[in-house]
């Protein structure tokens, strides 16, 4: 048996971080579900960035172009189609999880990450286009992403809560999403609306790399995701919870995100293998998973207490790692990569479309 589709079997969702036109085109999607156990999609701006200058998309913008759309609406019509094609190829996994898996995602515009209401209005644009009831609208987990958040899950729009990395981000993350269900319950609206909290793990290890001795190089991110699971089952465990549950709701789920190992010489799987656990989902991008499949090792399930993650943080703060500080820092550089991103792939688009005219 694959270890992909071990893992899978263990309880755990395997997730594509990708997706190019050509990858729907040629099959190569419907081979990684059928053959690599993969049973949703996860998308950004850098992902469609480096789609775009590849030369993918050349023939499309070229075509949208001429009916009259540019920049962001152009944009969006690209990512849509590509992302309703997915989902249509997930939605058999979905139906037969009954939602509870076969999802794609695609994400506002980031030059909206601290502004509420402006990404509750594109949230909602861009779940009325989709029309897709397996596709998710990612927001990020910023202080002013989270009110976004509540609101859209009480409007009844899947969210993917994404540029997480502390337990006390997803602590919010999963409050915003808990107060949505609890509207729509008082309200006695159908309490059952997709949610998933998208972690980001490798960025940990990377800006810290320098900083650590050795027996601590990469094994930040690993501690933290124990902390962050332990957060998670305690909070399936909580009254309120188990009172939304009793209502019929259905628990948001944890994502582990950015699972491409950065370090040449740390194992390939680090950020699979070292994440095993029930009722989440790892996204990895195709390089990653590619490794998995050929050699990767499921491994022991995470503690559901965090194990030894108190610990190991307790040594990586007596090293001078302020978790805090460098929780909040890596949010905030993550929110302004992916305006860079942004920025790049709308550039690329207007440089496409003017070397045709």
């Amino acid at each position: 048996m694959r270890p992909t589709e071990l893992l899978h079997q263990q309880g755990q969702s395997i997730w594509l971080d990708n997706i190019t036109r050509s990858m729907l085109v040629s099959g190569k999607l419907q081979k990684y579900i059928d053959d690599y156990s993969v049973t949703g999609l996860t998308s950004n701006p850098s992902i469609f960035d480096a789609a775009i200058a590849s030369g993918d998309y050349d023939d499309a913008i070229v075509k949208l172009s001429s009916t009259g759309l540019k920049g962001e609406d152009l944009f969006f019509a690209l990512a849509i189609e590509d992302l309703q094609q997915a989902a249509d190829l997930f939605l058999p996994i979905h139906k037969l999880s009954a939602g509870v898996d076969g999802w794609v995602s695609l994400e506002v515009s980031p030059l909206l990450a601290h502004d509420t209401n402006k990404t509750i209005k594109a949230a909602k644009t861009i779940h009325e286009r989709a029309g897709k009831r397996n596709l998710f609208v990612k927001i990020p987990g910023t202080p002013e992403g989270l009110g976004a958040i509540e609101s859209c899950i009480a409007s009844g729009i899947p969210i993917n809560v994404t540029l997480l990395f502390s337990s006390d981000h997803y602590r919010g993350a999963a409050e915003a999403y808990q107060r949505g269900i609890e509207y729509r319950i008082q309200k006695g609206l159908d309490p059952i609306v997709g949610c998933v909290a998208s972690v980001f793990m490798s960025r940990w290890d990377v800006a810290i790399a320098n900083e650590v001795p050795d027996d601590l190089r990469d094994q930040l991110a690993l501690s933290i995701g124990k902390d962050i699971y332990r957060e998670y089952r305690e909070s399936l465990d909580n009254d309120r919870w188990q009172r939304l549950a009793n209502s019929g709701a259905r628990p948001q789920r944890l994502l582990w995100a950015s699972t491409k190992t950065k370090d040449p010489n740390a194992p390939d799987t680090l950020y699979v293998h070292g994440l095993a656990a029930p009722l989440t989902i790892n996204t990895m991008p195709g390089s990653t998973l590619e490794a998995f499949f050929d050699h990767g090792n499921v491994g022991e399930p995470l503690p559901q207490d965090g194990g030894d993650a108190k610990e190991q943080l307790s040594r990586f703060e007596a090293a001078g790692i302020k978790l805090g500080i460098l929780a909040k820092k890596l949010q905030d550089e993550g929110a302004v990569a992916f305006i860079d991103s942004w920025n790049d792939l709308l550039a690329r688009i207007e440089e496409k479309i003017s070397s045709h005219n």
